[in-house]
């Protein structure tokens, strides 16, 4: 169990990696958006390879790994797996991680100039982090179950 100190500590920095890692899955998209708009062998396209692979690396893993590992501390040191409406919040965080996981898939397409999709896919694709982040909050918040 852990203090009450603490938890407010690992608290703080879980909402802090939670945001970065918001802001990567919010930004990658975009970037892809405007990626498709670049032939495959400018200079641009060199750019944005660069600027995905160091948002994903140096952002966007490290916060997905603390949030994950902070989250987990804090819910078995409260007890919150009892709870139904945080195995539903842990649901949407699993479907957070599968979005996560397929922008670096489609990350790595880019990197190869086999990108399959067109920007209004990557627009839509878009929504889906924002949604699922309403989604936690008004669970967590709300606590409905």
């Amino acid at each position: 169990m852990l203090s009450g100190e603490a938890y407010l500590w690992i608290k703080a920095v879980h909402v802090i990696a939670v945001i970065s890692w918001m802001a990567g899955l919010l930004y990658l998209p975009r970037l892809f958006v405007y990626h498709c708009g670049v032939a495959p062998d400018s200079e641009a396209s060199a750019t944005f390879k660069v600027m995905e692979r160091r948002l994903i690396k140096a952002i966007m893993n490290p916060a997905l790994v603390v949030t994950w590992v902070l989250g987990l501390i804090m819910a078995f040191s409260a007890g919150m797996f009892s709870f139904p409406w945080f195995h539903f919040k842990l649901v949407l965080v699993v479907a957070m991680t599968a979005a996560h996981l397929f922008l670096v898939h489609c990350k790595d397409e880019f990197a190869t100039d086999h990108n399959p999709h067109s920007s209004k896919f990557y627009r839509v694709l878009n929504e889906i982090p924002t949604l699922l982040m309403i989604g936690i909050v008004v669970v967590v918040v709300v606590k409905p179950w």
